[in-house]
Parts: C-alpha cells; structure tokens; sequence
C-alpha cells in the first residue's frame, strides 16, 4: 500500500461510525470569531498594513499611477537590476520609465535562467493590515509561483484600497482556494539554524511593497 492509501485508510476508518445525514461540517463549526480587531478605516487600514509590512523589514512606497513607472525605475536602478522579471499580464506601462532588460516568463524557461534575473515586479491578489500579510494567486499580473521565489529582489505593487483588507478572515473570501497561492509576510527568512536570522534562503532577500493609490 502506498503512503496515500493508508493515510485515507485511516480517515475511514475513523469516519465510519458518523450516521449518514450527519451535520455539515460547514454548518457544524462555529464561526462567531471577530471578522477584525478594532473599526478602522480605510486610511487607517493602510497606515496599518504599511506599518507591519516594515516590521517585517520590507520596504513600503506609495505613490500613484502617474508616479508609478518612474518610482519602479528608480527602485530598479538603486538596486543596480539590469534585468527584470515580468509576469505575462503586467501592465504595460509599469514599467515604460525603465531601461533594463525585461524578461519574459515562458513555459520553457528554466530555473537557471530565472535565477540569473536581478528582479522582479508583480501585483497581488490581496493584502491582509493585520499580519502584513501579501498572498499571490497566480493571476496574470502576479504571474507562476516560481518568477517570485528566484530573483533576489520582489517589487510587489498593491492597489489601494481596492486590494487591502483588515484581517485573514475577510482576505480568504476573495481567494480561491483551487488557485496557486503564495503568502508573503516580509522577505524570505529563517532562523533554523542556531536562531540566527538568515534572508534569502528560499526566496527573495529584498522586499519592496509599493503602495499604489487612486483608481
């Protein structure tokens, strides 16, 4: 028997006396928690999404959409990228103030290739204030999971307010749990190793988060 098979074996097994007709497990679990902690509004909401984005050291910018490719372009060239990585449905004019070498992800490229990328630059499905929490589902401007886990340096650009929510629990009803999703709580990081923190290890080592305000 193969490890699945036993694993189910057991759910079965333990399942087999619940009478057929039994409640729903949906309808079964109580869900009277707090949906968020505190009336904030939209502003302060923002101010607290930007403030537990830093605490988790990324580096927050706000702007608007006629700021926007110039602030990317000047994020770019302080990083000293000359290249950067852009998912299939990134708008275009992103990054119209730029020079580097944009590189397109295709279903061929390999991770070698991708890891030789100095940047990349996204947006996002969602963004949780409370945890500081960005989560990507793979659309076209977020792109495949593996473009935001190689190059060194994430640029994620979220939508305000539309993209901002309070808590995980109003966050998980815009997603859908069938889509590929990736959460983000600063850049990547572990302490396993004698507690000391080391960035980097399965991700980008820099994270920016840029604000991006208006309609």
């Amino acid at each position: 028997m193969s490890r699945r098979e036993i694993v189910l074996g057991r759910v079965r097994r333990a399942l087999a006396d619940v009478p057929t007709g039994d409640t729903a497990y949906a309808d079964a679990v109580t869900r009277d928690y707090l949906r968020e902690h505190g009336t904030r509004t939209r502003e302060e909401t923002t101010a607290l999404l930007a403030e537990n984005l830093t605490e988790y050291r990324a580096v927050v910018h706000r702007t608007d959409a006629d700021g926007l490719p110039a602030l990317l372009a000047r994020l770019l060239t302080e990083r000293g990228a000359t290249s950067v990585l852009i998912p299939p449905g990134l708008p275009a004019d992103w990054l119209r103030a730029g020079e580097v070498t944009r590189v397109h992800d295709r279903a061929t490229s390999t991770a070698y290739e991708l890891e030789k990328v100095d940047s990349v630059v996204t947006g996002c499905a969602v963004a949780i204030a409370e945890t500081g929490t960005l989560v990507l589902d793979g659309s076209p401007d977020q792109g495949r999971r593996r473009i935001t886990l190689m190059p060194d340096h994430h640029i994620c650009v979220v939508r305000v307010p539309d993209q901002v929510v309070s808590s995980l629990p109003q966050a998980l009803e815009r997603l859908d749990p069938a889509r590929p999703l990736t959460w983000i709580s600063g850049p990547s990081a572990t302490s396993d190793i004698e507690l000391d923190r080391v960035e980097g290890v399965h991700g980008p080592r820099a994270l920016e988060v840029v604000l991006l305000g208006g309609r």
